[in-house]
């Protein structure tokens, strides 16, 4: 079952979501929701409710997983499960770490929440370039092994911005500007 906004909102009051990754969720869904729609509009086979109940998911076991330490995306996925919400449980447990990924396939709603994740530092959309910046210093904790993996995972991401982006009639600066007035509910 995809799960509609309101349902969304109910699942992270329930998990105890914190007000600052609820915020974040809120502005990742924003950005999910614009480039899937403006796709969908131009002929690409993709769900627009079914990115937009990932995106406002994606970080359902962030709380608990600051209590535990485990891994927030596979303790996510876990969750989306344990609701029947196996249409989004993927989407949720790839959006640190996209595994299947193919420059010439399908566009996916595993993209478009992967890259959507990406380009939001907080509550607040920025570039790519910022956003690596930031996960650096706050996950790469100075080691060199860890920050590689963190820079692998972003060529990713800058793969992912160009096959979405390329099909759509906007650059990716101006996504800050068109996702802020994006209406998700």
């Amino acid at each position: 079952m995809i799960p509609t906004n309101d349902e969304c909102f109910r699942l992270m009051s329930r998990y105890e979501m914190l007000d600052n990754i609820r915020a974040h969720s809120l502005v990742v869904a924003k950005v999910a929701h614009l480039l899937a729609r403006n796709l969908f509009k131009v002929g690409v086979d993709i769900s627009v409710e079914m990115v937009t109940a990932g995106a406002l998911m994606h970080d359902i076991g962030k709380t608990a997983s600051l209590k535990t330490g485990q891994d927030h995306s596979k303790l996510g996925r876990q969750i989306c499960i344990e609701n029947d919400l196996h249409e989004i449980a993927d989407i949720v447990g790839e959006h640190v770490r996209l595994k299947d990924y193919y420059i010439y396939g399908c566009y996916s709603a595993k993209e478009i929440v992967f890259y959507s994740d990406k380009r939001v530092t907080h509550d607040t959309i920025v570039s790519l370039e910022d956003r690596l910046t930031y996960i650096i210093g706050r996950y790469g904790k100075n080691r060199e092994n860890l920050e590689n993996a963190i820079r692998v995972n972003f060529e990713l991401c800058k793969r992912v911005e160009k096959k979405l982006l390329g099909k759509l009639d906007f650059a990716s600066e101006e996504l800050a500007i068109l996702a802020t007035g994006e209406e998700i509910a």
